[in-house]
C-alpha cells in the first residue's frame, strides 16, 4: 500500500512540474511574439484581459488566434505556440491570485 501512495505521489508531482513548465514556455513566447506587437502590453496585463473560464471557453472554440488579433491589433501566432499561450494566460488569469514572474 505504501508503494502506491509513493508512485502516486510521485506521478502527481511530475505532471504538476511540466504544467509549470507549459506556463513558462507560454510567458516566454508571449514575451517573443506577442509582447511586441502589443505595443508592449505585460504578459500580466494581457492574460488579465479575461478570467480562467473565458480564456478556457476561447480556446476550447479554437479562438484563440482570434482574441490575440483582436487584443494585439492584428497579430496572430503560429497555431503550434497555442498551447502554450492558453497555459500562460489561463494560469494568470483576471480571476487567478497569480502573477508571472517578469522573467
Amino acid at each position: 500500500m505504501k508503494r502506491i501512495l509513493f508512485l502516486s505521489i510521485m506521478l502527481l508531482s511530475l505532471s504538476v512540474n511540466s504544467l509549470f513548465a507549459e506556463v513558462v514556455k507560454g510567458q516566454k513566447m508571449y514575451k517573443k511574439y506577442l509582447q511586441p506587437q502589443c505595443k508592449n502590453m505585460s504578459g500580466s496585463d494581457f492574460a488579465s484581459k479575461h478570467s480562467q473560464d473565458e480564456w478556457e471557453e476561447i480556446y476550447d472554440a479554437g479562438a484563440l488566434n482570434s482574441e490575440i488579433k483582436k487584443i494585439c491589433k492584428g497579430k496572430i501566432i503560429n497555431e503550434k505556440f497555442l498551447p502554450h499561450i492558453y497555459d500562460f494566460v489561463y494560469e494568470y488569469a483576471n480571476d487567478s491570485a497569480k502573477v508571472p514572474s517578469p522573467k
